[in-house]
């Protein structure tokens, strides 16, 4: 991870206090981004992913979260940063395309006039113009006849173009740093492929820092340079997509990729499921939050469960947050997990 990454995350937390108890959804997260690359945030649903975007984004400022930690944006600090700093910033240098576009976009105004208002935020240029503009954002996404579907209604349009409309907002102000949460859930397979196609293609013209928050590894392996792996509003493993893919080195990092099914040859064994579920935020297991899950608990000689794992680097940027000694965590991988995946 970069020390000075056009994005650089320092010992993030995002705390909720409820009537329950602290629900801790991001817990000391850390990791860097450079402009042009792409990161992929993955983990099961309650990781923390998406209250770790927002939290980027600020859009946690003004409410009943405990944020701590620092995060740079191109050299300004935006935990400390007043919320309306952070406001102007939202939109022209960072942007967010949101997980659900119909319920994300207001219903009452045309799709047009949505691009429009973000446009003219932060241009000062008359509506005449802002409509050409997104009329032209628009057709670049792919929306056919975009001179006459600049005026309808966000429920005039199909998932996929909804989708296709919320990356053209996003994109309106040319921002620096895109997040995409989710944005290919409840879409079709071949609109999802389109999707991803026009944001590596976006990507590239614009030269943005990109974050995709997903639970399908199918997407990250398609469009991510880095992966970080969250569990119970941590990082538990960060690298490559190539370390992530092929050497990883976290139970739960096997896990996941034992419950993803493989098109690229005939199944012949079942799903391999993670066992158990997700951790309560409020009450987070003692020592490694994965311990009552991770069927090689018993050989880290009972610190599993009493203590908490660095995150420590294995080899060349490649961190693990495991108990498991790296000459283990390599046995096993090579004769026990990957025969098994291999045979999927």
């Amino acid at each position: 991870m970069s020390q000075q990454s056009f994005l650089d995350v320092k010992d993030l937390r995002i705390h909720f206090p409820t009537d329950d108890g602290l629900v801790k959804s991001v817990d000391g997260l850390t990791f860097g981004l450079e402009r042009g690359k792409t990161l992929g945030i993955v983990g099961e649903s309650g990781s923390g992913k998406s209250v770790t975007s927002l939290g980027i984004l600020g859009l946690h400022k003004g409410g009943r979260a405990r944020i701590s930690g620092e995060i740079w944006l191109d050299g300004e600090e935006l935990v400390s940063a007043s919320p309306e700093h952070v406001r102007g910033l939202r939109g022209k240098k960072m942007a967010m395309i949101f997980q659900d576009p119909l319920s994300a976009m207001h219903p009452y105004y045309t799709v047009g006039d949505q691009i429009i208002e973000a446009y003219r935020i932060h241009h000062d240029v008359s509506k005449s113009v802002a409509k050409k503009h997104a009329i032209d954002m628009l057709g670049r996404v792919g929306i056919p006849e975009p001179t006459r579907r600049v005026d309808s209604y966000p429920h005039e349009f199909s998932g996929g173009m909804r989708q296709r409309a919320m990356i053209a907002m996003a994109l309106s102000c040319d921002p620096e740093l895109l997040i995409a949460d989710e944005p290919t859930t409840a879409l079709d397979v071949t609109v999802q492929a389109q999707i991803l196609d026009l944001m590596r293609d976006l990507q590239r013209e614009f030269n943005s820092a990109l974050i995709i928050i997903t639970h399908d590894l199918g997407v990250v392996a398609e469009l991510s340079d880095d992966i970080l792996v969250m569990y119970a509003g941590k990082c538990i493993e960060y690298g490559t997509t190539e370390d992530i893919f092929y050497r990883p080195e976290h139970p739960y990092t096997w896990g996941l990729l034992g419950s993803m099914p493989r098109l690229d040859r005939e199944p012949t064994e079942r799903l391999l499921p993670i066992k158990g579920s997700p951790p309560s935020l409020i009450n987070v297991p003692p020592g490694c939050a994965f311990h009552p899950r991770c069927p090689y608990a018993e050989l880290t000689g009972g610190k599993a469960g009493t203590e908490v794992p660095p995150l420590a680097e294995t080899e060349g940027g490649h961190l693990v947050r495991c108990h498991l000694d790296k000459a283990e965590r390599r046995r096993l991988w090579e004769n026990e997990i990957k025969p098994v995946l291999e045979t999927q």
